[in-house]
């Protein structure tokens, strides 16, 4: 009896120490080697965990490094969860995305969550049409939100998406219209056009491109010399496109990153939702599940969900990717 228990807490140890978890959980999926360059990143073998279930849409995983848990929008329900090796699944914040009284349909919650520099919580609100900061603390929450950007020259915003600062503290943000009750026919629609915005430290909000029909996932190379855009769909079709940003913030030389429009005929889901890694790798959502890119656009491979997959978020030490598709949070472990 002491001997096994010696194992045993031998074997929790090494968990903790590695990283990895002692529990079980169901796997599913598959991963897709096309570029042998992907076994450095996930070891053969590897396959994506089943960590909880039963929700509508999930969306905006992010993990809270102060907490050890990911938390994640569950957007038709207007309600964030959280999850955490040791206490499971558990609601974290209702509402999350609409805060108006009167019923509504459509996606209502919120989808893109980031933390700022400070450590607050910066929610993309679909149903209330802005970008969002909670004001109350991350291991309290409450649903106390200020506006941080709702319009461009007076013009409310569509439906903010997703997400991401740099390291001035500026905020890049996209703008379809998946969260209006009738989407991209919603008679509310203030602007005739999706886009990417920045929100700068002075509270101004600047158009940085009308170019995507479906902007979506956003995010910053390590030297923040360059921002990808993933595009769901319509003009010009899903795929990422790359930006190489200028030193007022501004983008040029656009130009796309990866092309999924062939994909996109036979495999599940698109363009949604990306992370970037510190070595440049980008996980991003696409047809099939999430594409493993490399710095120069190359897809190494695709971690197959089997499922239409939203967004992905790393936890602080790179060991795991979480990854939301559809009424899912899953998780696959990285090198």
């Amino acid at each position: 009896m002491k001997k096994t228990n010696k194992i045993t807490m031998a074997a929790a140890l090494l968990a903790i120490l590695t990283g990895c978890s002692s529990t079980n959980y169901p796997t599913t999926g598959s991963v897709e080697v096309i570029d042998s360059r992907l076994n450095e990143i996930i070891a053969p073998g590897t396959l994506p965990e089943i960590l909880a279930e039963g929700f509508e849409w999930s969306e905006g995983p992010l993990w809270l490094p102060k907490q050890g848990k990911v938390i994640f929008s569950d957007i038709p329900n207007n309600s964030i969860f959280e999850w955490s090796e040791q206490g499971g699944l558990k609601l974290y914040l209702k509402p999350s995305g609409y805060t108006g009284t009167v019923p509504r349909g459509g996606e209502t919650g919120s989808n893109g969550l980031l933390l700022d520099q400070q450590g607050n919580l910066v929610l993309c609100q679909h149903g209330d049409r802005r970008m969002a900061i909670m004001k109350a603390p991350l291991d309290a929450p409450a649903a106390k939100f200020e506006t941080l950007a709702g319009t461009w020259n007076g013009k409310k915003l569509n439906s903010p998406n997703d997400a991401v600062f740099n390291s001035r503290g500026e905020l890049y943000f996209t703008d379809p219209a998946f969260g209006m009750e009738l989407r991209y026919a919603d008679p509310r629609r203030e602007m005739d056009f999706t886009g990417v915005f920045k929100l700068a430290a002075d509270g101004s909000v600047s158009l940085l491109t009308d170019q995507l029909n479906a902007p979506n996932g956003i995010g910053f190379s390590p030297d923040e010399s360059k921002l990808y855009v993933a595009n769901s769909g319509g003009n010009p079709g899903p795929l990422w496109m790359v930006y190489d940003v200028a030193p007022d913030g501004t983008l040029t030389n656009n130009r796309v990153f990866c092309d999924a429009r062939a994909a996109a005929d036979t495999l599940q889901g698109g363009p949604d939702g990306l992370v970037v890694r510190k070595d440049g790798i980008l996980f991003a959502t696409g047809p099939g599940g999430v594409w493993v890119l490399n710095p120069e656009g190359e897809n190494l491979g695709i971690i197959k969900t089997g499922q239409a997959t939203s967004n992905c978020t790393l936890d602080a030490k790179n060991h795991y990717l979480y990854m939301t598709a559809d009424m899912f949070l899953m998780r696959i472990r990285l090198r």
